[in-house]
């Protein structure tokens, strides 16, 4: 499922957290505020892609997407025991290992998000964006290193990487979405977000889908998992060469005016802000929608390692069909939100969320029964199948109750609640690699197939698909005054 650094929620993260007031789209007609010329009357009609600061910005995002999910999918392939391994009661190098990854690269945004959102805010968000990319190369050739050494000091630097790398994606995101609005008018910002979002997947997709084929290409039959990285210094420098690219082409984005210039630094903008306390505190559907979003992206973590432990470990799949495998859960993802939006006009968005709900305990319980001979009941022909339908569950899930969570805070307090929201996700995710590493422990002492994963991801999601529901009333009905 695809990770929260790449999703739409991100879009207010600056705003939110800085407390600055809404990010304001320029309106048709005149850019001035945005440090631009003043554009002809035909502006307007134009496509937002014969904008040449839009194209360095979707030409930027998508690099950087797809740098992240090569990375992080390298690093989860690696996180595997090999077969060796598994022979001798996976003794080399710990185990699996996806859980700490999963950890230390969710942790830099919990850690340092609302940091990340305060700078948007307090700084031109062109000079985030090209800076954060510029710190991508420094982190990417940190990464080459690490490859390099790994055979002598292990996965220490490798995990180090992946933080840096997590607290980089951390700093990009509130720039890479809130300035959408400063940089493009109110009359392309539907049809920009469209564009965003589907090369946003396409990142995600093609990322993950390359990294299984580049670890066989570059890694040696029967290497171990150090060699292994040792080998796979050669893809680092591709990582290198998409971050000097994604620098360059962020270039093209135009500077746009700061937000708040006095603004002044709290400590209340590191974690919940006020307003936003109080506002949880009363308002008891927002925080079960909140709880319920968590859910989703706690699930959305272990089915990334499940799928990889299951293809690589349990069915013995190349490193190239498990890379695959998790990427039809995002083309997954992808069909599911364009059917969630389709159906919610007909059904209502519960009926659509519950249909996602009890999917996706379905499709974990399918894919958790194995046959007396390791082959999974529904065979290799039909895994393609029940992933891809996971992933349309997930979303059926999910965008309900983003929307819910978007449109029922108060005007005031809507862009610190996605903030708060993105926050609460990622603490989920750090939270999947623990779940995880505790669910790996129980497999191998019990002996029981990879398969036991998703049974245990069935039972997790149970109660929420039985006690959850979407309050009915409309956004804002019921929400209670806060000040802020």
């Amino acid at each position: 499922m695809a990770s929260p650094t790449d999703d739409a929620a991100n879009a207010a993260a600056a705003d939110a957290l800085g407390g600055s007031g809404p990010y304001r789209p320029i309106p048709d007609g005149d850019v001035a505020a945005a440090g631009t010329v003043a554009p002809t009357e035909s502006f307007a009609e134009r496509h937002p892609l014969s904008n040449p600061s839009f194209v360095g910005y979707v030409s930027t995002q998508f690099l950087g997407a797809f740098n992240d999910n090569l990375f992080k999918q390298l690093m989860l392939l690696l996180a595997l025991p090999t077969a060796a391994a598994v022979a001798v009661d996976q003794a080399d190098e710990g185990g699996d290992l996806q859980g700490i990854a999963t950890m230390v690269f969710g942790l830099p945004f919990v850690i340092f998000g609302g940091l990340a959102g305060y700078l948007a805010d307090r700084f031109s968000k062109r000079r985030v964006i090209v800076l954060s990319k510029v710190a991508e190369i420094v982190v990417m050739t940190l990464g080459l290193l690490a490859f390099l050494a790994a055979p002598q000091i292990g996965f220490s630097g490798l995990w180090i990487v992946m933080f840096l790398m997590g607290t980089q994606s951390a700093f990009f995101g509130p720039g890479k979405y809130g300035i959408l609005p400063e940089m493009l008018r109110s009359s392309q910002l539907a049809r920009a977000n469209g564009i965003v979002m589907m090369t946003t997947f396409m990142a995600i997709i093609f990322g993950t889908g390359a990294a299984g084929p580049i670890k066989d290409w570059f890694t040696p039959d029967g290497a171990s998992r150090l060699d292994a990285a040792h080998s796979l210094w050669v893809a680092s420098c591709v990582c290198i060469f998409i971050a000097v690219a994604g620098t360059f082409v962020s270039l093209w984005i135009r500077p746009v005016a700061v937000a708040a210039p006095g603004l002044g630094f709290r400590p209340e903008y590191l974690l919940v802000p006020r307003p936003m306390r109080g506002l949880l505190r009363r308002d008891r559907p927002l925080v079960g929608a909140l709880l319920a979003s968590c859910a989703f992206w706690l699930i959305a973590g272990l089915t990334i390692q499940a799928v990889n432990s299951l293809c690589g470990t349990q069915l013995k799949m190349s490193n190239t069909a498990t890379s695959w495998m998790v990427s039809l859960i995002s083309i997954g993802i992808a069909v599911g939100g364009l059917l969630a939006g389709w159906l919610s006009r007909f059904w209502g968005d519960r009926w659509v969320l519950r249909i996602g709900m009890w999917g996706v305990v379905a499709g974990c319980a399918i894919l958790s029964i194995t046959l007396p001979d390791g082959r999974l009941l529904i065979g290799r022909g039909g895994l393609p199948i029940v992933l891809i339908l996971l992933g349309t569950a997930a979303a059926m899930f999910a965008i309900p109750i983003q929307v819910f969570l978007q449109a029922r805070p108060p005007a005031e307090l809507k862009g610190r609640m996605i903030a708060v929201m993105n926050q609460a996700n990622f603490f989920a995710i750090v939270l999947s690699g623990a779940v995880y590493i505790g669910l790996d422990q129980l497999i191998v002492a019990t002996d029981w197939p990879r398969s036991a994963l998703f049974a245990a991801m069935a039972v997790i999601f149970l109660p929420v698909a039985i006690c959850y529901r979407l309050d009915p009333l409309a956004p804002n009905e019921s929400s209670p005054e806060v000040a802020s």
